[in-house]
């Protein structure tokens, strides 16, 4: 008696819901399924997440990093040499469920929109070794990939960025790639193609003091403008790694002058946080990343 009372209840309760509730609610399921795919959102460690790749992209995120060693032939994603597990390949975590996914999808990431995916691959163990393995095994998924060659640049689904120990001179010379090579603020008053440099990233701290607590000072802020005009003019994005992500307050902040000054990957950890943020926030939220230059 007392289970067909609550049954009954819940009917009434479903009948008396308003309808603006019920709409309200069928959108949020919608999203879930279809999320905006959001061109600023930027994983950082994204393997450490409970479902690697598949979190970011329940959450609309468009670039993701995958820290790799190269352990007995093979690719191994994690963030120290001593958590590597032999089940948690590149090829198993990211390769293949991003090839299925764009399968599925009819080549692209996420379903009826041809927004570009980033896979950051940052490679910790020796640099060229690690580069080779890695470079053959995304020649058997360049049908989704990126293709750099001494025609020019093919788009696909799925642009890989090497960051991390890259071997610069070897990447530099080989006739056909799969992945361009990400730069560092040192990098930033060269005249290198975008085909083969598409990106400044550096680390917050080396650059700038203010973490997010009271005011951003002008010079600072100037400094950040400059760097963002000078990238975007070589057709080149940017990112920031360390930037402070553990306070909800301090995190915003910064999220703030780096909307401002036109940062085009934003870090971090707190995936639905910042996705609730960028579609409050980003009046471009499914930007191309990469123009790329001929």
């Amino acid at each position: 008696m007392k289970k067909l009372r609550l049954f009954i209840s819940l009917m009434l309760l479903a009948v008396a819901m308003p309808v603006s509730t019920t709409i309200a609610l069928a959108e949020t399921d919608s999203n879930k399924e279809n999320p905006v795919p959001l061109a600023k959102a930027h994983a950082h460690n994204d393997y450490e997440h409970e479902r690697p790749l598949y979190d970011a992209l329940d959450h609309g995120f468009t670039s993701v990093e995958a820290d790799v060693w190269l352990e007995d032939g093979e690719l191994l994603v994690a963030h120290d040499q001593v958590d590597v597990k032999p089940d948690r390949t590149l090829k198993s975590l990211y390769l293949e469920p991003l090839k299925q996914r764009v399968k599925q999808n009819k080549g692209s990431v996420y379903k009826n929109n041809e927004q570009d995916f980033l896979l950051w691959i940052d490679i910790k163990s020796e640099d060229v070794a690690t580069y080779n393995k890695i470079h053959e095994e995304l020649a058997d998924y360049q049908k989704m990939l990126t293709k750099f060659s001494k025609v020019g640049v093919e788009q696909k689904a799925v642009t890989v960025i090497i960051s991390g120990n890259r071997p610069r001179a070897l990447m530099e010379n080989q006739p056909v790639r799969y992945a361009a090579y990400d730069g560092r603020m040192s990098d930033l008053e060269t005249q290198v193609s975008n085909t083969f440099l598409p990106v400044i990233s550096d680390n917050w701290t080396k650059h700038f003091t203010w973490q997010g607590v009271g005011e951003m000072t002008s010079d600072e802020r100037e400094k950040l403008e400059r760097i963002v005009e000078t990238a975007h003019k070589k057709g080149q994005i940017v990112r920031f790694w360390a930037t402070p992500d553990l306070v909800p307050s301090t995190r915003e902040a910064v999220w703030d002058e780096l909307m401002k000054a036109d940062v085009d990957v934003i870090n971090t950890d707190h995936l639905p946080e910042l996705q609730e943020y960028l579609m409050k926030n980003d009046s471009e939220p499914t930007k191309q990343h990469i123009d790329w230059q001929d």
